[in-house]
């Protein structure tokens, strides 16, 4: 899926702020904090080779890959990653290289990767799994031709994107693109492409036209979902709210007139607060499910569904566990007891891949799994829906779905897809035969299921003991923490030894909440779904890895990739993922009170400074606000240029200098 569209990727929150700014962008690193991607990708790769210095070097490699693969170039971005790491920019940047490796489908390189990430961060155990499904996908591969789906690639395809498609009445299929026939007059800067639009697609003809002048606006639209008599449409639109700003993806509702046009869309009734909803599917005119980021999910986008009743529509409910995972799950498609949907938290071959869950005994979506290549590949595949009209006998199953696989014609391309019927082996019923006079039949052995829980604590070791912004230099083990493995009906407390080391039994088909807590440390939580009884596979053994941070009193920690546009102090999309790991952070230990500081560069005037390092101090405070942390928990606080990071000739200092000045701290006061 191209990470550059909002539509796609969803969860980023459109910033209609950075299509037009005050000031001209004069370097990489500020396009990249501008969300202008397509212009840094270029700028950032021009700077690189003016750069004499080693660290500024790497920086602008790094980022350069992040443009990249923000504008769907994955094989850039893999080839600016390695340069960032050789260029000294640590783990992150191998870390970068390793996924980008993955998705070009160079898995065994991945799998080396992903073993020296393990090595330098100490979570041996989570890039372990890494490495094992780069392995796994390497033979999913060799076993390609042995598939029952067959691929094919539709002519309509453009080199613009090209995506989600939706079954709709005459051999017609709707579709979103940002193809030069949107209607949007804006050149959208994230991608250097225009903005989004429904069109549709006559099969027969391959004939393109917009599909309705009232639902596509100058914003971006689109995973459009019918009704069975096609009068009722839900669809996706991000950025309609240009006054804020910012803006979050909403899901609408429109109806068709007489006339065969469409009314103005209103937004559907559970759509709330500072969250986006996506990717809307009607299954049997009654129920809706979607994609949201909404609060108490299980990781970042989670699969909900609602269901339509005599006052309207229910509250959201989660798909649950076996779907919803601690990373992505969009565009779900349901036909009968089969749910088709895309996910990057399952173990998959790259980017978002294809999968299918079915329905247990209670009527829960449960066992899933991955379809595999030809559906899926390195790359994103996503949005499937099933064409069910006419199947010719020896097809199970017609269908599209989207990719952004290597062999497309542009960034997102629509792809079809059959998969045959696999005939089953003739059952051949051998004569019986009458047991042995004498003999008694062999009893059955009884199996004996064990589920075994091995957990290590660590803490990180730091180049200056007393600095927690300083190089992590490798992990040690932290023992006397005090574990506790909660879960509904069970709670068992654990002390890990010298070397870290914790061991228990659980219990089958239990979800439960891993917890390390020790005095003058950050405590932190993971958890762990323990699976079903398996009679092939009696004995399971679960390892986890908690690293617990030390805690610094008042000591200001920096705050990675928290950035503000020019003269302004709203929180950016770009940097929610870090006020997300501190609001974990303050969840986890309920009695700590910290203080968010922001700082700018010398640049400006200081009385100005310090008014605006304030305002983006009290935005970061606000945010954390809205997320549910109390308010007598925080305090803001802005230094404007007073206290910088790296002391420099304001005159003489490199941008890289600057943007390490214009940073925003926390630190615990209490």
């Amino acid at each position: 899926m191209s990470k550059y569209k909002l539509l796609s990727f969803w969860f980023s929150i459109l910033l209609i702020a950075s299509c037009a700014y005050p000031e001209r962008i004069k370097d990489g690193t500020t396009a990249y904090q501008r969300m202008q991607y397509s212009v840094a990708a270029d700028m950032l790769t021009k700077e690189f080779g003016k750069t004499k210095s080693g660290k500024e070097k790497g920086q602008k490699a790094y980022l350069a890959g992040r443009s990249y693969e923000r504008i769907n170039d994955n094989g850039n971005a893999t080839i600016w990653y390695k340069k960032a790491y050789d260029n000294n920019y640590g783990v992150k940047a191998l870390m970068a290289y390793a996924y980008a490796l993955k998705k070009n489908e160079d898995y065994s390189a991945a799998a080396d990767a992903f073993k020296q990430v393990g090595q330098l961060t100490g979570e041996l155990d989570k890039y372990k799994k890494e490495s094992e499904t780069c392995k796994m996908v390497a033979d999913w591969l060799a076993k390609k031709e042995d598939s029952p789906y067959a691929v094919e690639k539709l002519d309509f395809n453009t080199g613009a994107a090209d995506y989600a498609p939706s079954i709709y009445e005459n051999n017609t299929l709707v579709f979103t693109s940002d193809r030069e026939l949107s209607a949007g007059k804006k050149e959208y800067k994230w991608t250097g492409v225009d903005f989004s639009d429904l069109f549709q697609v006559n099969l027969e003809s391959g004939e393109v036209t917009s599909f309705s002048e009232t639902l596509n606006t100058e914003y971006n639209e689109g995973t459009i979902s019918f009704n069975s008599t096609y009068t009722a449409a839900y669809f996706t639109r991000c950025g309609s709210d240009q006054k804020k700003g910012v803006d979050y993806c909403k899901i609408l509702f429109s109806k068709k007139k007489p006339d065969g046009t469409w009314t103005n869309a209103k937004i559907m009734p559970f759509v709330s607060g500072a969250f986006n909803f996506a990717h809307p599917f009607l299954a049997d005119d009654n129920t809706l499910y979607f994609s949201s980021n909404r609060p108490g999910g299980m990781g970042k986008a989670d699969l909900y569904y609602v269901k339509k009743t005599d006052d309207g529509w229910s509250s959201p409910a989660s798909l649950g566990r076996y779907v919803n995972t601690a990373g992505d799950e969009k565009f779900p498609f349901v036909k009968g007891d089969s749910l088709y949907f895309a996910s990057n938290g399952h173990p998959g071959m790259g980017g978002l891949d294809l999968f299918l869950a079915t329905k247990g005994k209670k009527g829960k979506f449960k066992k899933v799994e991955n379809l595999k290549p030809p559906m899926n590949s390195g790359n994103d595949d996503f949005a499937l829906v099933l064409d069910t009209k006419d199947l010719p006998e020896d097809t199970e199953a017609i269908g599209y779905f989207s990719s952004t696989r290597l062999d497309g014609q542009g960034k997102d391309d629509i792809y079809r897809f059959s998969k045959q019927k696999v005939e089953e082996p003739p059952v051949v019923i051998e004569p019986e035969q009458p047991p042995p006079p004498s003999e008694e039949p062999a009893p059955t052995p009884e199996i004996v299921y064990e589920f075994i829980l091995n957990g290590t604590v660590l803490e990180k070791m730091y180049g200056n003991p007393e600095d927690p912004n300083s190089k992590v230099l490798g992990f040690q083990p932290l023992q006397g923490a005090k574990i506790f493995v909660s879960a509904p009906s069970q709670k068992i407390v654990l002390d890990s030894d010298e070397k870290g080391n914790f061991t228990t039994n659980v219990t089958e088909s239990t979800r439960y909440t891993i917890t390390a807590s020790k005095e003058g440390y950050f405590t932190k939580s993971t958890y762990l779904t323990v699976d079903e009884k398996d009679p092939d596979n009696p004995k399971r053994v679960y390892t986890v890895e908690l690293v617990l941070d030390k805690i610094f009193k008042n000591k200001e920690i920096t705050l990675e990739d928290i950035y503000y546009d020019y003269d302004k102090w709203y929180i950016r999309p770009d940097a929610e993922p870090s006020l997300n790991r501190l609001i974990t952070i303050l969840q986890q230990n309920p009695t700590i009170r910290i203080q968010l500081s922001s700082h700018t560069d010398c640049r400006g005037n200081n009385a100005y400074n310090k008014t605006l390092s304030q305002k983006r101090a009290q935005s970061a405070v606000d945010y954390l606000i809205s997320r549910g942390i109390e308010a007598n928990r925080l305090a803001a606080v802005g230094y404007g240029e007073e206290s910088p990071a790296i002391t420099c000739k304001c005159s003489d200092c490199t941008e890289d200098e600057h943007q390490a000045n214009r940073r925003t701290t926390f630190k615990v006061i209490e």
